[in-house]
Formats: structure tokens, sequence, C-alpha cells
């Protein structure tokens, strides 16, 4: 079913596709180079409706979520937030999420694909005595997220002044077109940006306000382009349950003196005897590639490429390379075609 923003969008030349989930989705806005750009030199504003939201309530909340993900949950206060990682019991890496702290209760934004599997998943860890309620709320709020330097002139045009300088996932509500918004810190990128969490009612006044201030719109197309030049792993492709989060480069992430939670075992003993075995990378290619491709030195098969992106002639990709091949500056091959490894912003990598 078309909802009135997703009308509102093909009328501006928005091109929508139906996903496998059924969930309509802005693909492209007939306007890939000018948006990149606005990324990079004004800004852009990216439709995260399909991604998913879970409301976590409940006295326990904190714990619970401390106790099932990877960062350290319970030092957040309200007004805050930080990125974290579901994995299994084997560390094998589940979904990226973000997580904002309320005054009554833990938001979380999570990827597109996996809100039935991450609702089942915490589900299963709830037990009778917790003091802990889950909600799927995904269609009770639209997110959109701000890319580009020029992010806060749009909040200031706004009278958003006090989020300028706060760090990541720091939040607040403001009232913007007769409704509460909680606006965040982030743009789910390295890009300079923030994340709007609208009341779904609100939608198509938020995003004729932040188009009329000068957002240039975003399509699903160019955000994969942009997540993949910049390194963000992302589910069935990085983020599958074949790594583990340091693999990933999810260094960020992870807090090793929080104690025991789901996977921590692993993530310790992995970190403590630097035995990651393969980490992800960026790759410049000499032309088009497939994920899947095995990468080669030689002949020894050293990884996989997991994404690929092109833009203007210029092909890049993802990949998991094992460590003791190499990192920044390796010359590979991926099937037949020459790659290099590079360095991507969002992923960190430990010493080699």
């Amino acid at each position: 079913m078309i909802s009135e923003l997703q009308n509102l969008q093909a009328k501006t030349g928005a091109i929508l596709e139906t996903s496998s989930l059924q969930e309509v989705i802005p693909m492209s806005f007939g306007n890939d180079t000018e948006a990149i750009n606005a990324t990079q030199q004004g800004v852009a504003l990216y439709d995260r409706s399909h991604w998913g939201l879970l409301k976590i309530s409940g006295e326990d909340r904190l714990r619970f979520l401390h106790n099932q993900s990877t960062n350290s949950i319970q030092t957040l206060k309200p007004g805050e937030g930080c990125d974290t990682v579901f994995v299994t019991s084997t560390a094998r890496t589940i979904d990226l999420a973000t997580v904002f702290i309320t005054e009554d209760a833990i938001l979380l934004l999570i990827s597109p694909n996996r809100r039935q599997q991450l609702m089942e998943w915490l589900d299963r860890f709830i037990f009778p005595m917790d003091q802990v309620q889950l909600q799927d709320i995904s269609s009770h709020y639209t997110v959109f997220s701000l890319l580009g330097p020029d992010s806060p002139s749009v909040l200031q045009k706004l009278g958003v002044t006090n989020l300028q300088q706060q760090p990541f996932g720091c939040h607040q509500l403001f009232e913007i077109a007769g409704s509460t918004v909680r606006i965040s810190v982030g743009s789910g990128l390295t890009t300079l940006g923030y994340t709007f969490i609208i009341p779904t009612s609100a939608a198509v006044s938020v995003w004729q306000i932040l188009t009329q201030g000068g957002a240039i719109p975003l399509g699903e197309a160019v955000w994969q382009h942009l997540r993949i030049r910049q390194g963000r792993p992302a589910p069935e492709a990085e983020l599958t349950e074949t790594y583990n989060p340091l693999e990933a480069g999810l260094w960020q992430t992870l807090s090793f003196d929080k104690g025991c939670y789901i996977g921590q075992e692993t993530i310790a003993r992995l970190n403590t005897y630097k035995g990651v075995k393969q980490q992800l990378w960026g790759i410049h290619l000499n032309a088009p590639a497939s994920p899947g491709t095995p990468i080669w030195i030689e002949d020894a098969k050293v990884g996989i490429l997991t994404s690929y992106t092109n833009t203007d002639g210029e092909h890049f990709g993802l990949g998991y390379i094992r460590t003791k091949a190499g990192g920044v500056g390796l010359k590979v091959k991926v099937g037949e075609i020459a790659g290099e490894v590079v360095d991507v912003p969002f992923l960190k990598h430990p010493p080699l």
C-alpha cells in the first residue's frame, strides 16, 4: 500500500520499488549524482521508513539490552545513544543497531530486513520475572536522516541549535510541524548529519519542511552506494552468521570491560589472543565484480567480495580478506579483476 509520503515522493520524481518484505522504498529520485554531491557539499535527505524501530520498556530494560548486545548500555543516560551489535552465542553477527535512551524506554533503530528476526531473538531472552516489554513500533514512526556538511544549517532553520556540538547518539525532542519529533546526532554513516524519528502522521509535513529547507532527496540506491564506499556493513552481505563484529570492523560498538553478554566469551577470546583471522576492507577495482566472487593473491584464495558499487565508471567493493594476507595497499584479484585494498572510514582495524 502506497502511503501519503510515498505518493508525495512519487510526484517529485521518486522511483518506488516493493521489497521482498513488501515494503515500498524510494530507490531513486532521478538525481543520483546530485544527491551524492549533496552529501559532500550540501545536504541530502534519506527516507529510512523501511528500517525497523523497536521499543524496549520496563524497569529492567537497560540491564536486558546490556546483556543482549555488545556495547555498554547501562552507563547511558536519557538523551544519550550509541551503536551496538546483536550477535549469536558464538559471536556471529545478527545486526548493527543504533540505541536511543529515553526517560522511560529504549528505542532501537535496526536494519530493514532484521525486524522479525530481532523481535523473535530478543523475545527468547525475556523471562517471566523480567520487567521488560518489547514492541515493534515501526509502523507508528517514520525515520529520516540528513547527510552532509550543510545539515546544521537546516536544523538552524528549524530553530534547533543545541545539537550541533553534541556527540554521536545524543538526541532531544523538538516541536516541528505541530508534532513532537526526536532528532539525534548521526546520519547512519560517517557523513555529518542527523536522524529524525517522526510520528507517521507528521511525515509528509516534515519531509516538505526539510526539502524546502534545501535538503536534496536521496534514494536507496545512493544510500547503498554510500554505505559501501564508507564501509558500513549490512545484513546479508557483511553481517551474517559467517562473521563476527571484530572481523566486520565494528570495534567501536564493543565494550571489553562490561562483563557477560551473549557472545562475550568468544569476542573476548578473539581480542585477547589476537584471533581475528579475517577483516573487512574496501577494494578499488578496475572493472565490475559480483558479490560472492573469491579474492586472490596469485594462486591463493584470501577472501571474498561481499558488496559492489559503481559510480561514473569507478568500481568499488567491500570484502573480507585474511588478516595474514595484509591490509591497505595490498594488490589482489577479485575473480579476474585487479584491485587494491584501501581503508574506509566506517571500519576500524587492529594493528596487523
